[in-house]
């Protein structure tokens, strides 16, 4: 459990000699900006991370702001986290890496949320929020970065609000700090409905964000969460989706994969051969991913291609160069990851010759974005199992270092498969798939599930299948 207390003024201050120096880095941040508010209320976990309690972040500090009444930016509640970046540079809880690089995660959090009416005190709800949002940076060893969007499926403070998902940017106010153990930024969690968030993986999260900026509803320049908005930005100004549409169409999508529920069953060979197919089937006992190609796929996942020069899967490798980060953090895909491709004998690689392929029916509706917003723009797509090792990566003829090629286009290392797609082919299955393009969130409600769709002669099945069949695979 946490528990709500105000901070002490004498840590707050810095006179008690053993305060931790990371704590104290980022609280000197705040005081630049809070200068009367010593004593915030803070969110604090009675059992800390390092002594077994479930929350990573230590303290969730809560301010007030005034905001900015000469750039009509609204009255607020500014949230603070501490717990992503190293606070103690003991090795408690992150490893000490040196004072050059990122401290931590290299990150903490903030949101900004409006404050209503007649409220007195900040709500403790996104506390709790930013948690979760730890608990995940801690099990994946992901990190975010501004732009990243997240996928959350349910009202942020569990009201009936459209609010549903988030964005993440650099938050307006707060600067870097450089603390005795690295750097640490703060990027802001920004609250969207589900329609901005499939514009963001659509186009990307960037364009979405400064599309925002420019709705005082939606937030304005600073992005403050309003919970009880009513109305998408495309809902109270109609032009921006062309705006989306335009840049969908002349820059493709930055979202270069997704954590999904998905399956391909290999149709190449009958099921009773056991030594080298059906292995990925629904109710078999999968493969698993080795470490080399977790690796690979975690990256694809973490970031798209979007400022490389040209496309390329990252190498299976074991060796990451990196001289910016420690190899324990996950970072964003750098165009040089193509550079040093494993030869092919130290890859065992299935050639497969017809394939099928089970998405969910959220999982189905990304099947456009994937080929006409990656594919087409010479870009890969990968689609991650929740459920076990699975993963399907979509490849154009232009991307580097697949193990799928124009002669054999359906390939697999272990469970990991990949397809490779001509442009014409592309094309025509999105004519196929056109039911699928949709921005209306239950729009696939009146589609009749399972759905199919088959290439005969390309020896190639998609099926779009109810979530039970993934939630229940032995039946």
């Amino acid at each position: 459990m946490d528990e709500v207390r105000p901070t002490s003024g004498a840590q707050t201050h810095g006179l008690v000699p053993l305060f931790p120096p990371g704590l104290q880095a980022i609280y000197g941040e705040c005081r630049r900006m809070y200068p009367e508010q010593a004593n915030p209320l803070q969110v604090t976990a009675i059992v800390k991370y390092w002594l077994g309690g479930p929350d990573p972040l230590d303290y969730i500090s809560m301010y007030r702001s005034t905001g900015c009444p000469a750039q009509d930016i609204q009255e607020h509640w500014h949230y603070v986290s501490f717990g992503l970046s190293d606070l103690y540079g003991d090795n408690r809880v992150h490893e000490f890496t040196g004072t050059d690089g990122p401290s931590g995660f290299g990150f903490e959090l903030t949101f900004r949320l409006k404050r209503e009416t007649g409220e007195t005190a900040p709500p403790t709800w996104p506390a709790e929020l930013m948690q979760g949002l730890a608990r995940y940076v801690f099990q994946s060893e992901n990190t975010f970065c501004s732009g990243d969007h997240i996928s959350w499926h349910s009202p942020l403070d569990n009201s009936e609000s459209r609010i549903q998902h988030m964005l993440l940017t650099e938050d307006p106010q707060m600067q870097p700090v450089q603390t005795p153990f690295g750097s640490v930024s703060f990027l802001q969690i920004v609250g969207v409905c589900t329609e901005e968030l499939q514009a963001a993986q659509q186009w990307n999260g960037q364009g979405i964000l400064e599309l925002m900026r420019g709705v005082r509803v939606a937030g304005g320049s600073w992005l403050i969460t309003d919970m009880r908005r009513g109305e998408t930005i495309f809902d109270i100004d109609p032009h921006l989706q062309e705006r989306v549409d335009q840049g969908i169409e002349t820059e493709g999508s930055n979202l270069s994969g997704v954590s999904a529920k998905c399956v391909w069953d290999d149709l190449s060979r009958p099921p009773e051969d056991e030594e080298d197919s059906r292995s990925i089937c629904i109710g078999s006992q999968p493969r698993r991913l080795s470490d080399k190609d977790t690796e690979q796929i975690r990256e694809t996942l973490r970031k798209g291609l979007e400022f490389n020069s040209k496309a390329a899967i990252p190498p299976i490798s074991s060796q990451r160069q990196s001289h910016e980060r420690p190899q324990s953090r996950k970072d964003s895909l750098e165009s040089e990851s193509s550079a040093a491709i494993v030869p092919h004998e130290l890859v065992r690689t299935r050639q497969l010759e017809s394939i099928h392929l089970k998405f969910n029916q959220e999982s189905g509706t990304l099947l456009p974005l994937c080929l006409r917003g990656r594919l087409l723009h010479g870009r890969h797509f990968t689609y991650k199992s929740i459920n076990g090792d699975t993963a399907i990566t979509f490849v154009s003829t232009g991307v580097e270092g697949a193990f799928a090629t124009e002669e054999h286009p359906y390939a697999a290392h272990g469970p990991w498969l990949q397809i490779l797609l001509t442009e014409e082919f592309v094309e025509q299955m999105l004519g196929d798939l056109q039911e699928l393009n949709t921005r209306e969130e239950s729009a696939l409600v009146q589609l009749p599930l399972p759905k199919e769709y088959s290439w005969p002669e390309k020896k190639l099945k998609i099926s779009v299948l109810p979530d039970s069949v993934f939630d229940n695979p032995l039946q």
